[in-house]
């Protein structure tokens, strides 16, 4: 019979949370006890079920035998196989309800999000296509009413962007776009192709949940910082102070530039927000690459090396190589439309997360493999 993880840790955990609630100087922060509340109403919830669980799988063992004992009435033999069926969807129920409740979240997941859009290969196109990969988010973060920060961008001649870098604050921002991080690609016929030849060009995208002073330390004396006098666009809107700013973070070799900003201050404020939530990134990124070697995931960091997904303009697709996932209705995923993509890879990640705390090998991650013109 398949056992679940030890419910111990969890019983010791409910017995914490009731001994806080039990202080009478609890309910003086109002925050704290919503908080607090809300954790053991699901550990108990994890406990209740862990224990009907287990009650399920002694009466299914009980219904078994007595299908089998031969010296049993031919009357109950039967009643009792014919009530294994539903003690068995009954458990199975149960066991995932479980399993998905012994689910850590991940720290990270409630974070506000820095994201950073750059051209990569494909000149102007890349440029171009980075620009529209940056209004999807935008009204992606419109539809779930969170805000946008501008921090830093250098527009391309052409349109677009050669990068930009915006703060997105909101409920579960990292959560939902933290699979967005890695190398998206566009295949379509640019305006200026003459002989209607569909090109390829790539855009890398990094997800970087934002990270505050009590995350990462940063010594000053790690530290190079520069400041130059930024570019304007002409006219009465030329920077004429020195206000932008370069930083290096000398053991990491991170560099941060920021001058979208008037203020010296602002640019710099906003240039160590970056670097923290990089490193920040980092970070994870070394911890979850471990992870990722010893079960062999398909969706892990989201590294820049890997190509995630392509916009495939000709045959109106979008595909997520990650899980074989396509939709068929590119103009709408351009104008924000991609909670579709997002919840296709929480599910993927969800059920491997399962599967793994289940002690079970990961079945294919795959969900849907249609054909694509590399």
């Amino acid at each position: 019979m398949d056992e679940l993880p030890d419910i111990a840790p969890f019983q010791r955990r409910l017995a914490e949370l009731g001994a806080q609630m039990a202080d009478p100087g609890f309910y003086g922060n109002l925050r704290k006890v919503a908080e607090v509340t809300r954790e053991q109403q699901k550990v108990q919830r994890l406990v209740e079920d862990f224990r009907a669980y287990d009650g399920v799988g002694r009466e299914l063992a009980e219904m078994a035998a007595l299908a089998r004992d031969s010296a049993a009435e031919p009357a109950m033999r039967e009643l009792a196989a014919a009530e294994l069926p539903a003690l068995e969807r009954r458990r199975a129920e149960l066991k995932r309800a479980v399993l998905l409740a012994m689910i850590p979240p991940e720290p990270t997941d409630s974070r506000n999000t820095v994201m950073e859009i750059r051209a990569g290969t494909g000149g102007d196109e890349a440029a171009l296509f980075a620009g529209e990969l940056t209004r999807l988010y935008q009204k992606y973060a419109d539809s779930r009413g969170w805000k946008i920060q501008p921090m830093s961008s250098s527009p391309a001649e052409r349109g677009g962007f050669k990068e930009i870098i915006f703060l997105i604050t909101g409920t579960d921002v990292y959560k939902e776009l933290k699979f967005e991080s890695g190398v998206q690609r566009v295949q379509r016929v640019p305006v200026t192709e003459a002989n209607g030849r569909i090109h390829t060009s790539t855009v890398t995208v990094a997800v970087l949940p934002e990270a505050e002073e009590v995350d990462v330390k940063i010594d000053p004396e790690d530290l190079e910082i520069k400041v130059t006098r930024a570019s304007g666009p002409g006219g009465q809107g030329v920077n004429t102070t020195d206000s932008a700013v370069r930083i290096l973070h000398r053991p990491s070799g991170l560099v941060v530039e920021c001058a979208d900003e008037r203020s010296q201050l602002k640019n710099k404020a906003r240039a160590m927000t970056v670097l923290r939530s990089r490193l920040l990134k980092q970070r994870e990124d070394d911890e979850h690459a471990k992870y990722a070697a010893a079960r062999q995931s398909q969706i892990g960091s989201g590294g820049r090396s890997e190509r995630i997904r392509t916009y495939n303009f000709p045959q109106n697709r979008v595909t997520d190589h990650r899980i074989g996932v396509s939709l068929h209705n590119l103009p709408a995923v351009l104008e924000g439309g991609i909670g579709d993509l997002i919840e296709a890879l929480q599910r993927a990640d969800y059920e491997e997360k399962l599967a793994a705390l289940a002690g079970e090998p990961a079945g294919p991650r795959r969900l849907r493999v249609e054909s694509e013109e590399e």
